[in-house]
């Protein structure tokens, strides 16, 4: 239903409120409520008292706007304010209005507003407007969750349920079940889609259990067509709130219905859930992300500089050194990627085709290599390298020059050059008193073999995320 006017608009979305919160606290602080227009053009919900203005505004205000924007055609915004702040205002009828307004629907309102609605949606919803498949970036590590995603999102039969992408933060996650959620509720105005993170699943959950609302939280998600909860991993270690997942997972799963979610590790990883929930999220389909190499990481800079250069934020292109300084000076996650750019791009502006590389070493600095509080020594490095690869640190420091040996000696002396102030010359002393053109060959060769080879990549990778901590 697709509505204008805002007394029966309000009527409805009433109606729908009163299911999910109960008699109680509806007859106390929306019965008493009536929706009016200010002077700026802007929909208030008018409260009898500033008491229950804030208890609207804490409680009430997100929900109402969700299914308000599900109903007005005009996709117009609440606010929130009292009586006092709007002299004028007659006590409102919704109370006998609701009361003799049609049940709530079978299928209610979109949780997602469609794409259409805009911001308004997007605020409404918890998602990031800019988080499409439009601005999903496909490399070598994440084409294939790239290709399910876009299969959920096109609500195609005959396939996977549920869908678990995993894989490490900052890798596009969020951005995928985001890009699902958008496009799935674009096809399927109609459906009701739902997403979560675990940190709002289980906030509404124990509100729900406080509330005495637990009826109304459970019919919400089990009535959605499709439900996206992200970072699930979080709900493990709290036994209510896992059975509670597994039985909404089990009722949408037996109605046909679709569940996507995202973890940190593979299901089966997830040793702080219990089993029975492990194995059912294990049923599906489990699509991991794999850490982005370098390419990948150029193909991000460069796309959000473009992105950037449309806000008006930059002028022009960066050059391609530039650009491999940034990704170099930058081995963390695409989020942390993401940063370095928006500061670059920040102090650039328009001179960002005449940047210089070394104006972009100057520019991020130790901002990118943990700050002073976190300082990368030497010793760590070669430590930590020597683990990674099943070696003994004086393995390093040998004259072994067997590949098994010489080319982790060549990642160590790189992310030596990357994470530290320490010269060539100072750099060669610490690897047993190896000459300055030694490093220099190392480090020049590891950089090369990484756009190359995505194993030497993916190494470099995790040693970074291990040194960073």
């Amino acid at each position: 239903m697709v509505l204008t006017d805002p007394d029966r608009i309000w009527v409805e979305a009433a109606a729908r409120l009163r299911s999910e919160i109960g008699d109680g606290p509806f007859s106390s602080y929306i019965a008493p409520s009536a929706v009016r227009m200010d002077g700026a053009g802007q929909l208030v919900v008018v409260t009898p008292t500033g008491y229950a203005r804030d208890w609207v505004r804490k409680n009430a205000l997100r929900r109402l706007n969700e299914l308000w924007l599900g109903l007005d055609g005009l996709a117009r915004r609440l606010d929130v304010r009292c009586r006092a702040d709007m002299p004028g205002i007659t006590p409102s009828v919704i109370a006998a209005q609701v009361a003799e307004a049609p049940a709530v629907r079978a299928v209610p309102a979109p949780t997602v507003g469609p794409v259409a609605d805009g911001a308004r949606a997007v605020r409404a919803a918890g998602l990031q407007e800019r988080l499409t498949f439009d601005g999903f970036v496909e490399g070598h590590g994440n084409a294939f969750a790239l290709a399910v995603a876009r299969q959920v999102a096109s609500w195609a039969d005959g396939h996977f349920n549920p869908v678990v992408f995993c894989g490490p933060y900052g890798y596009g996650k969020t951005h995928l079940l985001n890009a699902i959620a958008w496009e799935a509720q674009r096809l399927r105005p109609d459906a009701r889609v739902i997403y979560l993170t675990a940190e709002r699943f289980l906030s509404s959950f124990m509100r729900a259990m406080q509330d005495r609302q637990m009826a109304a939280f459970k019919d919400q998600l089990r009535t959605a067509d499709m439900l996206l909860i992200d970072d699930v991993q979080f709900v493990g270690n709290k036994a209510a709130t896992q059975e509670e997942l597994l039985s909404t997972l089990t009722s949408l799963l037996e109605d046909g219905r679709r569940v996507v979610m995202s973890a940190d590790r593979a299901p089966m990883a997830l040793s702080e859930m219990e089993p029975r929930l492990r194995s059912h999220l294990s049923a599906g389909l489990t699509c991991p992300i794999e850490a982005g190499d370098r390419a990948l990481k150029l193909a991000v800079a460069r796309n959000r500089l473009q992105t950037l250069a449309a806000l008006g934020v930059v002028s022009g292109a960066a050059p391609e050194p530039v650009l491999e300084q940034l990704v170099d000076q930058t081995p963390g996650t695409m989020r942390e990627l993401e940063g370095a750019v928006n500061t670059v791009a920040a102090a650039a502006g328009a001179r960002l085709p005449g940047l210089t590389v070394d104006e972009v070493r100057a520019l991020l600095g130790a901002a990118f290599r943990g700050g002073p509080e976190r300082r990368i020594t030497v010793d760590e490095i070669q430590k930590t390298v020597a683990d990674h690869f099943n070696l003994k640190q004086a393995d390093l420091l040998s004259d072994r020059r067997n590949r098994a040996v010489a080319r982790p000696r060549q990642i160590a002396m790189y992310l030596c050059k990357q994470h530290t102030t320490r010269s060539y010359p100072d750099i060669g002393r610490r690897f047993g008193g190896r000459d300055h053109t030694t490093v220099l060959h190392g480090v020049r060769k590891v950089g090369e073999l990484m756009v190359q080879d995505d194993q030497i990549a993916r190494d470099v990778e995790t040693l970074t995320r291990k040194l960073r901590g």
